[in-house]
């Protein structure tokens, strides 16, 4: 088709207040930019693109947040004679791309904005004897094959047939700044997929366990960050590493065995705090589904977050796990969860499942666990 403009919809964005709203669209404009080369225009709660590589821009716009949907479409002046020459080319196109043929139902839909001196449905009318000029198909505007849309926006029409879905959500770097717990399975990553999706920057925490894990799990991590990155232009996640692997060795030696996955991710949002403290974070993040291991029933979950002054989001926490696996497929990241990266060999045999909050605390102190927090967290180190 010869399209020259995609037309980007936003959704919640338009419920903000004029204020809210402007820098709202400035940062979805921002990261639009960021992800593929192109010239934008804002105007009365629409988003015109103009991308140097229209094929790369209608496959990019797809992973940007805050984009619902969006048009690829052919833009005219706002005449009869103009909008009656560029419907009746675009009519033509869709017959040579067979889209349009005689026996294709078809309507009109007309959206008006500004003064003109015809009515939506005068104009809808108009458009629908244009393509019967072209082509004899039949009018159905209850139940249509095809739909062709007539945006006329004060001096200028645009004409399109397609709405593409968008990721939805806020602009990415609206909500500001999380810490994501971000290991190599495949919840972690949806988790900060959906944080991303709701607009909030995102610093992924990785622990390395090492000796109780092999070096593929750093591998995975980053390639996991490399993949959410491509949703993440103009706003893209920074990388922090940490040595876990002393502080559990002191857990498992000082506190008791089956309480060591407690202990663990007990320290991980201890640590995680440290980091959103220093970095002007907000909330702490993770992929907590309920009753999925051991360290997620719900007793657990409140022993674990103990001592947290933070918030703790789990944006996880009522999704099965194939639920879960469906948005890591859509998004690219389950295939790498899936690399076998040798697991942890920390965890015991029989796990802590009903850990109660005074037992939490006495192996705690058993193991000086702030000291063992403070010493992890001074060998943090930053990944470019």
């Amino acid at each position: 088709m010869n399209h020259d403009v995609i037309i980007a919809r936003y959704g919640e964005i338009g419920l903000k207040s004029p204020k809210i709203r402007s820098r709202f669209e400035r940062k979805l404009v921002n990261n639009i930019k960021a992800t593929f080369e192109c010239e934008v225009v804002r105007n009365q709660g629409r988003i015109y693109i103009h991308p140097a590589d229209f094929d790369e821009g209608i496959e990019k716009l797809n992973r940007v947040f805050g984009v619902v949907s969006y048009s690829p479409a052919t833009s005219t002046k706002t005449t009869y004679e103009d909008i009656d020459e560029a419907l009746t080319g675009y009519t033509k196109e869709l017959i040579n791309e067979n889209v349009l043929d005689e026996d294709t139902r078809f309507a009109i839909k007309c959206r008006r904005v500004g003064k003109h001196d015809f009515t939506s449905q005068e104009m809808a009318a108009h458009c629908g004897g244009v393509v019967r000029d072209v082509v004899l198909a039949p009018v159905d505007l209850t139940n249509p094959d095809l739909t062709i849309f007539v945006e006329v926006r004060e001096d200028e029409t645009f004409i399109f047939h397609e709405k593409i879905k968008g990721p939805g959500g806020l602009p990415l770097g609206t909500q500001g700044k999380v810490v994501v717990l971000l290991s190599s399975g495949i919840d972690s990553p949806v988790a900060a997929y959906l944080m991303m999706k709701r607009g909030c920057e995102v610093v992924a925490l990785h622990c390395n366990n090492d000796p109780f894990s092999g070096p593929k799990v750093t591998e995975n991590f980053n390639l996991l960050v490399d993949r959410l990155n491509i949703y993440a232009k103009g706003t893209p996640i920074k990388k922090r590493v940490i040595d876990y692997g002393e502080y559990l060795t002191v857990a498992k030696q000082k506190a008791p065995e089956k309480m060591t996955c407690v202990l663990c991710k007990s320290g991980m949002y201890r640590i995680a705090e440290k980091l959103a403290q220093k970095l002007g974070a907000d909330a702490i993040v993770d992929g907590s589904s309920v009753g999925q291991v051991a360290s997620q029933t719900l007793s657990n979950i409140l022993a674990t977050r103990y001592g947290v002054d933070m918030p703790i989001l789990s944006p996880l926490i009522g999704l099965d796990k194939e639920e879960i696996t469906a948005i890591a497929k859509e998004i690219g990241t389950f295939e790498i969860s899936k690399i076998d990266d040798g697991g942890c060999s920390a965890v015991p045999k029989y796990p802590e499942t009903r850990a109660d909050l005074e037992r939490v605390k006495k192996a705690c102190e058993a193991m000086n666990q702030e000291v063992e927090i403070q010493k992890a967290f001074e060998k943090i180190r930053k990944i470019d």
